[in-house]
């Protein structure tokens, strides 16, 4: 795989695949933490002498140009964040868009419309993908790929542009990811332990499956532990579980001990009748929940024991919270983790919305050693996947 610091970009096009499906209030940028994760990629392709074309996609447009799916909002805030003028182009493809990227000079920036507004952009067709890339690539030098968020996406912008284009490289933020997912995560100092949450079984299926045998302890929280003790036999009282995945439950944790994974669950709870408690009604309870009552947090004696199991760690992976934290009375538990996972010295990557969320509430963020980008891409990487965005990079530098 190439990286865009090996690359002379003087005087060259830079097309650079940037992940800015950021929420927007009305013309208002509410979260720009996408935005600014990229821009050492832009500043090193404008301040080394080449201009910059970005594009990326923006809500979901169904293939036709959606005046609500504009990206006339995000190419204004990143302007202000560049202090540089980046006007949009009305389209990301054809002739005027072929125009306007001639007439770039060195250092100026350039932002296409939508891609999403084709619906070559999804399409299920190769041919179609590739035909839609070449257009993209028309007038350009260099592609950089830097949207980690969509790698797991077959896309024309992101697994045909880099095969099409003269130069494929992974700008700074695909670099880092593919260096912690690739490198310490394949390769993990040990002990290596995985920290996995969330409130359903099913959507964590595919990744528990894969841990097993991976890594030496699995630390599971959030309402997906709820599945796996009753599959032990514990009543749940009025908690949220999956039933139709008992059985799936059991197979996990036989399987666990034949792989040498040793599954930690919740020996506390945090109880309450419902999700918009203000507050707990049982701060600590062992044993069957009484009917009635929910689980919505992991308790201080399971913090106590995580934080137990994860003394002396090498490596620690982490997704999914521990409790329902957006209501601060269950959140103690998640942020409780997050703590101890700092305090543990490990080498410590975090990934998917939810867990992001917890860490930065917690005022963590600059404490583990890397934040993924990616919600879904970093999840089917967990689930043992190859994503096409990586291995896009991969077969345009053969």
């Amino acid at each position: 795989m190439r990286y865009l610091k090996d690359i002379d970009i003087k005087g060259k096009k830079v097309l650079i695949r940037v992940d800015y499906n950021v929420p927007v209030d009305g013309t208002r940028v509410t979260d720009d933490t996408r935005i600014r994760e990229s821009l050492p990629t832009l500043r090193h392709v404008l301040e080394g002498g080449g201009a910059a074309v970005l594009c990326c996609h923006f809500g979901r447009p169904k293939g036709a140009p959606e005046p609500e799916f504009s990206l006339a909002p995000v190419a204004a805030h990143l302007a202000g964040l560049l202090g540089l003028s980046v006007p949009l182009a009305g389209d990301c493809v054809g002739p005027e868009v072929k125009k306007a990227i001639a007439a770039l000079g060195a250092g100026q920036v350039l932002m296409l419309e939508n891609l999403r507004f084709h619906k070559a952009e999804t399409s299920k067709d190769p041919a179609e993908r590739t035909a839609f890339a070449k257009e993209l690539m028309a007038g350009l030098d260099v592609y950089v790929s830097d949207a980690f968020g969509v790698a797991h996406r077959p896309n024309a912008s992101v697994t045909e542009a880099p095969l099409v284009a003269p130069v494929a490289c992974a700008g700074f933020l695909m670099e880092k990811e593919w260096q912690y997912l690739h490198g310490k995560l394949s390769n993990p100092a040990r002990p290596f332990v995985a920290v996995s949450g969330g409130s359903k079984v099913s959507t964590k299926l595919a990744i528990l499956k894969n841990l097993l045998g991976k890594v030496d302890h699995l630390l599971i929280g959030g309402a997906m532990a709820n599945t796996f003790r009753l599959a032990q036999g514990i009543d749940m009282g009025a908690s949220l579980v999956e039933r139709e995945l008992l059985d799936e439950a059991k197979a996990i944790l036989d399987a666990a001990a034949d792989q040498h994974t040793h599954i930690h669950l919740p020996v506390d709870f945090v109880l309450a009748r419902e999700f918009k408690a203000e507050k707990a009604e049982v701060a600590s309870h062992t044993g069957p929940v009484p009917a009635g009552l929910m689980a919505l947090d992991i308790g201080p004696k399971t913090v106590e024991a995580f934080a137990f199991a994860l003394k002396g760690a090498g490596t620690v992976v982490w997704n999914g919270p521990m409790g329902a934290f957006e209501n601060p009375a269950f959140a103690a538990g998640s942020l409780g983790v997050a703590k101890a996972i700092v305090a543990c010295g490990a080498t410590s990557v975090v990934g998917g919305g939810d867990t992001d969320a917890v860490v930065h509430q917690a005022g963590l963020a600059g404490k583990f050693s890397f934040i993924s980008t990616g919600g879904g891409s970093f999840l089917e990487f967990l689930e043992g996947k190859e994503l096409p965005g990586f291995k896009a990079l991969e077969d345009a530098a053969k």
